[in-house]
């Protein structure tokens, strides 16, 4: 077939812009522009195509496709496809149902994949290297996969199949696993015919076509003991409507009662996940399914001279067949039992589960246990958007991302030593409860803050444990406050004598400009991967900012911009932890005194921000460094560094 230029709007777009070489950018954002991998291999209707690589940019900097030339079942093929923004290493190119159909039909495609990228800041058009690609384009898949699994199983467990031709879901429909058959309890009884089920089927890898799981659900058998004999047959639906059916397979699984195997972690706070591993739980979406555990034996609270009676039911969440997970938390009976914000101790004894379906009760197989009831720990994580990402433009300091970030993470961490708070780059998978601050570009209010904690009201002992810095709150707004909160890269360009967005301060410090001028795309050199050669020098001190070498340089940059995100993230922090004046009116330290971390925003100079020239790094003050280690004790000795009064 012949097959020729089809673009879509976009691409018709990027072929009238300029040409920019991404080794050698205008816009640095676009520096490295790199594609490395397009999956998966198989292309149905409705696909979304992963692109992976580097220095991808969302639509506000710039209108991405993907680029395909080369020949489809050996006639030629130009084809590009609008590609939208996930990270800064992902983008993702949605095919319409009924693309490979308008395009003869089923094909293979050999040839190059390019990511083209019309740039928003110069209105050029980057493109990465080509990238060798083979590509099968498909109208229709047939589940060609077989069963893999022991005889031996728990309710719910993940039934495997092997083989090709598994739809990977999203856009382009669902594999299902239609299971039909009898069962017969392990109590007795002939094996009684059951209702046809149909379970979806979940790619192990969500890119590849060959290996799936589907639970075997209790929505097929029930939760009692006993055999199912029967067969499994898949199903592809896919977007277009279109249905095709595998071969059945003969299936025959002996199910047995659900038991724990461990609990895990051994030691857990307020607002953290306890893990139970084991097998035959029950739950989630179907609201006929429970799974609960029963805990049996003894409590012995630190510093009591025994330990006492335990005999607790709890309800944790359900993850899958083999886990679920319950949230150390005050609304239940054993947060009535123990005040888990000051107790601490240690549970020993048997955790039994319980599983119910329906009419259906199973009493499981005990295992013994032990947990300790740690200290309330804060978790806090710093989530830096994309707009903080881009905003670093107006610095020249977008290269450096990645070593600002590190100089934040231990600005923040030495500003709460000995205090038992836990700072992290990445969403926690441990905690329920956990606080979060945004660290965006501009601020959403319009009034030049440099951060706002927009949590409702003053949480004197830190009673709320998952306060969100950032996006919008209401209720903040209904008070007659800035209703967006966060940490505004932006804002800080105040400092500046000549800034490059917003205004200047009143504390506009010459000092800012010698550290960022150079670097600045209006008025030096950005920073590009030809500076970093040799890495990103590390300081251990302001002392040498500002310099007389790039190199230097660089690293006074990082420096001082880590030094004024970080003060500010630990000063919100702060905030939202009830400080200053915990119990009291007001929100900052009264008056104004060198480096104390809670004074008023106009009370912090320049200098002290950014740990330059002597001054700084601000910090708690006495009582309020007593009142962090109260609520959130520590192990560790207090820090016996000097603090201002407060």
């Amino acid at each position: 077939m012949t097959i020729g230029r089809a673009v879509v709007a976009l691409a018709g777009a990027l072929a009238l812009a300029g040409c920019a070489s991404s080794s050698d950018p205008i816009d640095v954002g676009l520096e490295g522009l790199t594609l490395t991998r397009v999956a998966p291999q198989i292309i149905v209707p409705g696909s979304a195509i992963q692109l992976d690589g580097e220095s991808f940019v969302d639509a506000a900097w710039g209108q991405s496709a993907i680029h395909f030339v080369g020949t489809a079942n050996g006639a030629p093929m130009d084809v590009a496809l609008g590609a939208r923004f996930v990270d800064y290493g992902r983008m993702v190119a949605d095919l319409d149902p009924q693309w490979i159909r308008q395009h003869g039909g089923d094909f293979d495609f050999v040839g190059d994949a390019t990511i083209e990228v019309l740039s928003a800041e110069d209105g050029k058009l980057y493109a990465s290297a080509p990238l060798a690609v083979s590509l099968q384009f498909r109208e229709s898949l047939i589940p060609d996969a077989a069963l893999a699994v022991g005889t031996v199983i728990f309710v719910n467990d993940a039934i495997e199949v092997q083989g090709s031709g598994l739809l990977l879901g999203g856009g382009e429909g669902q594999t299902l696993a239609t299971v039909s058959g009898c069962f017969q309890r392990a109590s007795g009884g002939s094996c009684t015919p059951i209702a046809t089920a149909q379970i979806p089927v979940t790619p192990t890898d969500p890119l590849a076509r060959d290996r799936g799981t589907f639970p075997f659900a209790p929505s097929i058998a029930g939760i009692q003991p006993g055999t199912f004999t029967g067969t499994v047959t898949l199903e592809n639906h896919l977007a277009t409507d279109v249905v095709t059916r595998g071969t059945a397979q003969a299936a025959s699984f002996d199910l047995v009662r659900p038991t724990v195997f461990r609990i895990d972690p051994g030691a857990a706070s307020l607002g953290q996940y306890v893990f139970i591993d084991g097998g035959g739980f029950v739950g989630g979406a179907t609201g006929n399914a429970l799974t609960e555990i029963h805990l049996t034996g003894t409590f012995l609270r630190t510093g009591a001279p025994q330990a006492v009676p335990v005999d607790l039911l709890l309800i944790p969440d359900f993850v899958d067949g083999r886990q679920v997970r319950y949230v150390m938390s005050t609304d239940d009976s054993l947060g009535q039992a123990l005040d888990l914000r000051h107790d601490t101790g240690m549970f020993t004894g048997t955790v039994t589960p319980i599983t119910r379906y329906g009419a259906d009760e199973v009493t499981g197989t005990g295992a013994p246990f032990a947990l300790a009831i740690a200290p309330v720990r804060q978790v806090v994580y710093l989530n830096f958007t994309p707009s903080y990402v881009e905003s670093l433009r107006f610095f020249g300091l977008r290269a450096v991302d990645a070593a600002i970030r590190q100089r934040i993470l231990d600005v923040v961490r030495a500003a709460y030593p000995a205090v038992n708070i836990d700072f992290r780059l990445e969403p926690p998978t441990d905690f329920a409860l956990y606080a979060e601050v945004e660290i965006t570009g501009p601020d959403p209010n319009g009034m030049g803050l440099f951060g706002y904690d927009n949590s409702p009201g003053k949480d004197t002992d830190n009673l709320r444990l998952y306060d969100r810095l950032g996006g919008v709150n209401a209720q903040t707004q209904q008070d007659g406050f800035p209703g967006y909160g966060g940490v505004f890269v932006e804002s800080l360009m105040g400092f500046s004598q000549h800034p490059a967005v917003g205004k200047s301060l009143d504390g506009a410090d010459p000092l800012f400009d010698q550290v960022f001028d150079p670097f600045r795309p209006d008025r030096g050199a950005i920073i590009t991967a030809a500076d970093l050669t040799g890495g990103v020098m590390t300081l251990t001190s302001g002392d040498a900012c500002p310099a007389p070498d790039r190199t230097t340089r660089i690293g006074c940059a990082v420096w001082t911009m880590g030094s004024l995100l970080g003060g500010t993230i630990a000063h919100e922090v702060g905030h939202s932890l009830g400080l200053a004046n915990p119990g009291g009116d007001g929100y900052h330290d009264p008056g104004d005194e060198p480096n104390r971390l809670m004074d008023a925003g106009g009370d912090r100079p320049f200098p002290e921000r950014a740990v330059l020239q002597g001054q700084g790094p601000a910090v708690f003050c006495d009582t309020e460094y007593q009142y962090l280690r109260m609520i959130l004790p520590s192990a560790m000795p207090a820090d016996p560094s000097p603090r201002p009064g407060c």
